[in-house]
């Protein structure tokens, strides 16, 4: 009897496999279960375009309009404070001296130097008269005569630098009683009288009150809305019921890359001196009208490692991440400045655990099945 070959029998189980598979099943008392992706169910919403109107504010400081920091020019003691912290001084007043009895002395004793310099040029002079007078009778040599030009020429250097030193001294003497270089108040004084300073040495600090500065940035998009005359009201906390008129005098002509905002120096009238530098302070610029916003609720936009991201409905069942850039906030909708155009379906309820391309299940807030046909577009 011939026994069959293992290709037979292969062919042979091949064929019987499905019988098999199906009397298995029976006989287990088993059902076949097929396994479904369930779709999520989710909430949409268009993207809407509005009107809306921005109160643009910004916050800054108070700046004094001048300040300085004044140092020494000459080394010495402080032999005399004539005006201490707070008080008030015009220009070119005298805020303290540095031993000015010193300096005259300097400027006297160059003084003399200087009168004994122009004598021994007269008398250098008169030399090379007399010299020149003997030389045309044929007494004096030509070495004599420039040898006394020589002595002439030195006699004239030295009286060109005493007076040079005279000049030094007498600045010195002038430096030496130290003015505000602007009329405002000391606002902190560093030395003491009997203090010996060196040149260079931090003395006080002088600020003007006359007029005061409010600095703010303005966010890159309100960068165009501001102008060099534009008036600003100013509020500080002091004073919290009142408005302070400012007129913008700086805009800088850049923005900064860091922070994408703009510098803005506003002057303000300070003359009962109420307002001081460093004080925190919002500017207030009005209100802005902007038409055709594109916005959408708030509850769309999720916060993720990479920023604010929606999912936009592509096709009837059907999502895609999308990363955007958001602006203001009004009434529970948020601005969009960058990703979504206007027509575009984003989810609003349910997308916490969707993912790019995920398949959702379109309901309405009451739960019922409904159809959406996507814009399939995105906007910048």
């Amino acid at each position: 009897m011939n026994r069959p070959s293992p290709r037979d029998f292969l062919r042979a189980m091949r064929s019987s496999l499905p019988f098999l598979l199906m009397l298995f099943a029976g006989g287990c008392g088993d059902e076949v279960r097929t396994t479904v992706v369930q779709s999520p169910p989710v909430l949409v919403h268009a993207v809407e375009l509005f009107d809306v109107r921005d109160h643009i504010e910004a916050s800054g400081q108070l700046r004094a309009h001048s300040e300085a920091s004044v140092a020494a020019q000459v080394g010495g003691q402080i032999t005399r404070i004539r005006a201490d912290e707070g008080a008030a001084v015009g220009v070119g007043e005298v805020i303290l001296e540095i031993d000015p009895g010193r300096r005259e002395l300097e400027v006297s004793n160059q003084h003399a130097l200087v009168a004994q310099a122009r004598a021994q040029l007269k008398d250098r002079q008169r030399e090379i008269r007399r010299l020149e007078s003997l030389r045309s009778r044929g007494v004096a040599s030509q070495a004599d005569a420039d040898s006394s030009r020589t002595q002439l020429e030195l006699a004239q250097s030295r009286l060109e630098a005493s007076l040079a030193q005279l000049g030094l001294a007498q600045r010195a003497l002038e430096d030496s009683s130290v003015v505000a270089p602007f009329s405002g108040r000391v606002a902190q004084r560093y030395v003491s009288e009997g203090e010996f300073v060196s040149p260079g040495s931090t003395l006080f600090d002088l600020v003007a009150l006359d007029d005061i500065e409010v600095e703010f940035h303005l966010a890159e998009r309100d960068s165009s809305l501001v102008t060099e005359g534009n008036l600003v009201g100013v509020r500080v906390a002091p004073f919290p019921d009142e408005v302070f008129p400012a007129t913008v005098t700086i805009v800088s002509p850049t923005i900064d890359p860091r922070t994408r905002t703009l510098r803005v120096r506003a002057r303000l009238e300070n003359r009962e001196g109420r307002l001081r530098p460093g004080l925190f302070a919002r500017a207030d610029l009005g209100v802005n009208e902007r038409q055709g916003v594109v916005m959408i609720p708030e509850e769309a936009i999720l916060l993720r490692s990479d920023g604010s991201v929606v999912f936009r409905l592509v096709m009837a069942d059907r999502v895609e991440r999308i990363q955007v850039t958001t602006g203001v906030h009004r009434d529970g909708l948020v601005e969009v400045v960058k990703g979504l155009a206007h027509g575009d379906v984003v989810v609003v309820r349910g997308q916490a655990r969707l993912i790019d391309g995920s398949p959702v299940d379109i309901r309405t807030a009451t739960g019922q099945k409904a159809t959406v046909v996507a814009a399939g577009g995105g906007g910048e």
